[in-house]
């Protein structure tokens, strides 16, 4: 009999050991509860890489910390995710590479869906539009693309923009940011610069001695997910389309810009 009772109470504590088991994997579905469903480089935190260098995206102060347009996006994103945001400044032209490898959760950095980075990364839903712009100064004969060619221009390293001045000279200058790139246009130097058509409009409004000249198309913005993440890319999807509908992008994009760039431009024609 006490031979009996000893396999049952065994019996009983490896049943109760399994259903607590069972239960704990079950108390972590859904992603928005701390972020349990997702892999994470760190956990409860949504970790997320801007370049602290593109005014006014994001730009960094002196205790190192950065604010701007991407930022706050990312913190928004962050708190509908019910993750801690965890910025991290890195160099633009390494973030794709830093989220492919896992160093960051997602880049929330201003990047241009193209397809040669859907190869390494997927991407959100874009959270605002925009376009690469010709920057001259006042004095330049320069109008357009047709002038470009054989020109100095210089554009940010890892842009789009420099595969569109690849196409047009092999005069190219590589900075680490479109904002000192527009910066050494001012002071005198290259002959135009390509960036995205909101920097250059800020630059402007800050004193920068440049025009804007012949605006080149029109690209999404979106943020970057390592592939196989897919239930984070789910629920980044889910914040942006929620803050799309509550409006909070548009007040983010209006208190940087003055207007509202997170508005797909071909819905309101």
């Amino acid at each position: 009999m006490k031979k009996l009772s000893l396999w049952a109470t065994l019996l009983l504590a490896f049943s109760l050991l399994l259903a607590a088991c069972g239960g704990s994997e079950g108390d972590n579905a859904g992603g928005s509860e701390g972020g349990s469903d997702y892999e994470l480089a760190e956990d409860g935190k949504f970790t997320f890489a801007s370049s602290g260098e593109f005014a006014p995206f994001s730009t960094t102060n002196a205790e190192g910390e950065m604010s701007g347009f991407d930022i706050d996006v990312a913190q928004a994103v962050a708190e509908e995710l019910g993750l801690e945001p965890n910025q991290q400044k890195f160099k633009f032209a390494s973030i794709v590479e830093g989220v492919k490898t896992g160093r960051f959760d997602a880049a929330v950095a201003s990047h241009t869906i193209t397809d040669e980075r859907k190869q390494a990364v997927d991407f959100s839903t874009p959270y605002y539009y925009s376009g690469p712009q010709i920057f001259t100064r006042p004095d330049s004969d320069i109008e357009g693309k047709a002038d470009l060619e054989g020109k100095e221009i210089a554009v940010s390293k890892g842009s789009t923009y420099a595969k569109t001045a690849e196409e047009l000279t092999d005069n190219i200058k590589i900075y680490d940011s479109d904002v000192t790139a527009l910066e050494a246009l001012s002071n005198g130097k290259h002959d135009a610069v390509i960036t995205d058509f909101v920097t250059g409009k800020e630059a402007m409004g800050n004193g920068f001695d440049i025009v804007a000249k012949e605006l080149l198309g029109r690209s999404e913005q979106a943020i970057a997910v390592a592939k196989e993440n897919d239930k984070l890319l789910e629920d980044i999807n889910a914040a942006l389309e929620k803050l799309r509908e509550n409006g909070t992008l548009e007040e983010l994009s209006k208190k940087y810009f003055g207007e509202d760039i997170t508005t797909d431009p071909e819905e309101s024609k």
